[in-house]
Parts: C-alpha cells; structure tokens; sequence
C-alpha cells in the first residue's frame, strides 16, 4: 500500500521504510561480525580523513558483493509491488541526502555522487542518520552503485518491468532543489570545477 502526499508523489510508508532497513539489517547480520565492528567504527568514529585509522575504514567496502548477494537471496521472492515499494524507499532516501553539504565531504562526479550515496544507505539506517545529522561522518569516495537501482533491477528481472515508484521524484545528483540551493545559482563554470 503506498500513501499519495500530493501532486509531487508519494512517500514510502513507515512499514515500507521499517521493512526495506530490516532487509539491510538481515543482511549485513548474514555477512559475519567483521563488517558489523566496522559498521560499527564509521558510526561512532570521526572519518575526517585525518587520521591513520581512517584507511581502516574503507574496508567495508570489501564486504559490500557479499551483502548484496544476501539481499538478492532474501528480496527474490517478494511480489513485484513489494519491490516496486522498497526501490521508492531506495529512491527517497537517496534523494534526501542529496545535498551539497554531503557532497562536499564525499566528493565525486554526478553519477560518482549518486554511488556515495548509494554506499551510506547501504550501511543502514544508523549510518544513514548519522551522516545525515552531520555530512563530516561520510567516507569520501566510499561507493555502492549497486544499491541504487537494486530493487528497481531485480524487478526488471523478476518481471520484465520497471517499478512506478510514484514518487515524482529523482535519485540523481544535484536534483533535490532543497539539498542544492545554493548549487544552482552558480554558472555552468563554478558547478563542473566544484
């Protein structure tokens, strides 16, 4: 069931959100304890990029096609609406943390944009909500291009389609008007050396 907001689009459900980070969580449960302590470290450390230990953090990355394959085992079986409702919750968290603040620290490319944010969601809904409240916890560079069109992919494949997600809105770069307001009064010039 989804909820409509307006003539924008629609949000995903509490439940829809409550089930789509217990997927995560299921998950990264599957993968082992390692990738859990590391998971752990981006949360409660200061990834500023200053420090030695810093390096050590980015080998969550190396965890990142195990997790994905635990989340195709467990989301194969769910009927074409209930992918269709996770990739809209996909869709609005990234779009949410599309924001020149976050970009700022995580760098990248419009599409290398997209994929670091795709790496915060990955990581679950503490990570999510802590680089959200401060964009300094993010990882630069730190990606998961696979997570961003996750849902949306195994649809196609499950059943020839792609979700309507209703939305209205994007998951691209730089299309969150809120996340980029400064962003789009500089020239063409300012934006591609930013």
């Amino acid at each position: 069931m989804t909820v409509p907001i307006d003539a924008a689009g629609t949000l995903p459900t509490p439940a829809e959100e409550a089930r789509f980070w217990a997927l995560i969580e299921s998950a990264w449960a599957e993968v082992g304890p390692q990738p859990l302590a590391l998971r752990r470290a981006l949360i409660e450390g200061d990834p500023d990029g200053s420090g030695d230990d810093n390096a050590e953090l980015y080998a969550i990355e190396a965890w990142l096609d195990p997790l994905l394959d635990r989340l195709r085992r467990l989301s194969v079986e769910l009927s074409a609406q209930e992918l269709a409702d996770l990739d809209r919750v996909v869709e609005r968290k990234l779009h949410d943390i599309d924001r020149e603040d976050i970009h700022e620290v995580t760098d990248g490319s419009d599409d290398g944009f997209l994929y670091c944010r795709g790496f915060i969601v990955v990581l679950g809904r503490e990570y999510y909500e802590s680089v959200r409240a401060d964009p300094a916890r993010a990882l630069i560079d730190a990606e998961c291009e696979a997570l961003c069109y996750f849902f949306a992919h195994l649809h196609n494949e499950l059943f020839g389609t792609w979700p309507e997600t209703g939305s209205g809105i994007s998951r691209e770069s730089c299309s969150n008007p809120v996340g980029w307001s400064d962003w789009a009064g500089r020239d063409v010039e300012e934006r591609d050396q930013a």
